[in-house]
């Protein structure tokens, strides 16, 4: 794409001089899927052999998961974007928790280019351990092992974005799509079934800041209220909506968040719901979580049910994400010179912050292990 021809000068991005894609990571080859679920549980205690049970869902796609594959397209997005918007010159990395490119091998490679600050986006956009802190630990991690000699960039991560308007606004022109998909006759029925991935229930009582609890949960409840609200105002047709769970995994004893989407779908049909949209709005693009437990299962549930069903499309690389991505570096960037930027955010939270108070989104099983991207504690 060629940059936009124009006398404006390019956004300020100072103090940064690069951007890190962090993400999760994924198995690319069957031989790669049960050290990947290694990596992914490592200290958790799980025996191979459920390991090995869980790398079914993966060996139905061919032993890879999609979600390597969509950081390569969202990180050519990104890149397109900012060379659009007259910032061709800024590096993008990108870097996984649990599988190639590690953030380690990433972190040592920007040391050796020079990096001094990276601004870092997430693949995940809410509060809790697993899906903030624990990525500021590995950044924490991959930061340490930096080789001796070089010096590590410092980072800084790009505040939550559930509820900014890059993130919503294709959400809610997906449900409207999905909607369409549906018979007629049972559109204006239709329950909008929000999906998230399920954690432990005390792990949602620890996310967010110490004074509060359940941000996870909240600000999903939050999301699903708005997206559902707009779908509502455009169809003219008040559209009842749920929260509900996907991909809990761990021991039958400790308790997770629910219902679970597939028992979900059995009660909506026991209500006499006649249609259900599933919105996978825990997830920013279609890896493993959303082909295979709403794709695969959840879909193959409503069918034996006999309950019309369709899946609204994930943001993945629609434009206003990827634009979003620049709107947050630029937003954090004039923060960080003093200045006051403007910050979108819909519904009821409010933006978010830039910096995680202390004790955010607590490690209940190691609560001193560093992390970075956080408020230092106050002297005593």
């Amino acid at each position: 794409m060629r940059p936009v021809t124009t006398d404006a000068a390019p956004p300020a991005v100072a103090p940064y001089d690069a951007l890190l894609l962090v993400s999760f990571g994924g198995p690319e080859k069957p031989e790669d899927v049960v050290p990947f679920l290694e990596n992914v549980t490592r200290g958790r205690g799980i025996p191979r052999e459920r390991l090995e049970q869980v790398g079914e869902h993966y060996f139905l796609f061919g032993g890879r998961s999609p979600i390597n594959d969509q950081c390569r397209d969202l990180l050519a997005a990104i890149r397109a974007d900012l060379d659009e918007h007259g910032l061709a010159d800024l590096p993008v990395y990108w870097g996984n928790r649990n599988w190639d490119p590690y953030l380690s091998d990433t972190l040592a490679q920007m040391a050796a280019d020079g990096v001094q600050r990276a601004a870092c986006f997430m693949t995940s956009a809410y509060s809790s351990w697993s899906s903030c802190r624990q990525y500021r630990e590995n950044l924490h991690d991959a930061v340490a092992a930096v080789p001796e000699g070089a010096t590590a960039p410092a980072l800084d991560k790009l505040r939550h974005y559930f509820n900014h308007p890059g993130f919503v606004d294709p959400a809610v022109d997906g449900v409207l799509a999905a909607i369409e998909e549906l018979p007629e006759e049972v559109r204006d029925g239709a329950r909008l079934v929000f999906v998230t991935h399920s954690i432990p229930t005390a792990m949602n009582d620890a996310s967010g800041p110490p004074e509060t609890s359940g941000a996870y949960e909240a600000q999903h409840l939050d999301l699903a209220a708005t997206i559902s609200a707009r779908v509502s105002q455009v169809r003219g047709t008040e559209h009842a909506h749920d929260l509900v769970y996907c991909s809990r995994s761990g021991s039958p004893r400790t308790p997770w968040l629910e219902p679970d989407v597939n028992d979900h779908l059995e009660a909506l049909v026991a209500e006499g719901v006649p249609a259900v949209v599933l919105a996978p709005v825990g997830f920013v693009s279609d890896h493993m979580e959303v082909v295979y437990d709403l794709d695969t299962e959840a879909l193959a549930t409503a069918k034996e049910l006999g309950l019309p069903a369709a899946r609204s499309a994930t943001s993945s690389t629609d434009p206003r994400f990827v634009s979003m991505v620049r709107e947050l570096l630029v937003e954090r960037a004039a923060a960080e010179r003093g200045e006051d930027p403007e910050r979108p955010a819909v519904g009821t939270t409010g933006p978010m912050w830039d910096r995680c108070p202390v004790d955010c989104c607590r490690n209940l099983t190691d609560p001193d292990r560093p992390a970075l991207c956080g408020t230092a504690p106050a002297e005593a």
